[in-house]
């Protein structure tokens, strides 16, 4: 190792909190000056390719209840939800402070008047700082940014689309409903709006190859996103993954594979962007594959611990 490579470990560590990569918790502390956590909340929605707009059935990997804490119903009120919510979080992490996020199906999915009802009855919730959405690419228009536009002036906003992946074939292949192009445009548009992007992408699909992942990760880069979840696909019960693996298993990555691929996307992002997650969990009872016999924050370790191996970093091969 060169003495300028040490050094620029050494000032990046400094700067992410003695981590390799630009971690979410790093970003929340340096952001709120405390710890937050995100609230799942469930707002009843649906998707296009779950309604028959686009098609029935939703993405085939996509079974809900696999994170929708098991505290929440979706027939719960959003300020129901909150009531349950913030007593677990306050025991449990010891925060003050929240983001509420709607985490389950496409959160912008309805009609605009709604949306902002459900919206403002999150954020009327005391110590509400933060309002994140998960949600597809083709379900946002110019009337949803504007409103969003106007909260972000007051809280921290935060659109997740959904990517899964950059390649059409596998966005057809899961049912996806919309094509890349698709998920480049809302982006460019959202961020002409001030508001924050984040993008989530699931490494493993069987129709794809390591490089196809590989370039998916990448995308992160030319979208100039602000946050990056990867995930590993699961295949959880009551999906129609979950039957064409018990009809026809396919391989799925072991964890050491997934490490090395993982590793291999943070040295090539650029180092600005935040990870709020490099793998994705589900309840034992749902989960039929991978086991991998660990939690998410022994996986997190075997990362940073690869990181070291290689004496690499974020960023490091960011050109």
């Amino acid at each position: 190792m060169s003495a300028n490579s040490s050094i620029d470990v050494q000032n990046q560590m400094k700067i992410w909190h003695n981590r390799r990569f630009n971690n979410y918790n790093h970003y929340l502390q340096t952001t709120y000056g405390e710890k937050i956590r995100k609230v799942s909340l469930h707002g009843g929605f649906t998707c296009p390719n779950r309604d028959g707009s686009l098609g029935y059935g939703g993405c085939i990997y996509c079974n809900n209840d696999s994170f929708v804490p098991h505290y929440i119903d979706e027939g719960m009120t959003i300020p129901a939800q909150m009531d349950v919510s913030i007593p677990f979080m306050i025991d449990r992490y010891g925060v003050q402070k929240y983001i509420a996020y709607f985490q389950a199906y496409s959160n912008t999915y309805d009609e605009l008047d709604k949306l902002k009802q459900l919206y403002e009855e999150a954020l009327g919730y005391p110590n509400v700082v933060g309002l994140d959405i998960g949600t597809r690419s083709d379900c946002v228009d110019e009337a949803l940014l504007e409103h969003l536009a106007r909260i972000n002036e007051k809280v921290h906003v935060t659109l997740e689309y959904g990517i899964e992946s950059i390649h059409d074939e596998t966005l057809k292949w899961m049912n996806r409903g919309h094509d890349y192009d698709s998920i480049v445009r809302a982006v460019e548009l959202t961020r002409q709006y001030g508001i924050k992007v984040a993008g989530h992408v699931i490494m493993g699909f069987p129709v794809e190859s390591r490089d196809m992942m590989l370039e998916t990760g990448m995308a992160a880069n030319s979208l100039g996103l602000d946050f990056l979840k990867i995930h590993q696909l699961h295949v959880v019960k009551g999906t129609v993954l979950a039957k064409r693996f018990q009809d026809a298993p396919f391989p799925l990555f072991h964890s050491d594979e997934y490490i090395e691929l993982v590793v291999d996307i943070l040295e090539r992002l650029n180092p600005g962007i935040v990870i709020q997650r490099l793998f994705g969990d589900a309840p034992d009872e749902l989960l039929i594959a991978p086991r991998w016999g660990f939690n998410i924050p022994k996986l997190t370790h075997l990362v940073d611990l690869e990181l070291k191996h290689r004496d690499t970093w974020q960023g490091k091969l960011f050109i």
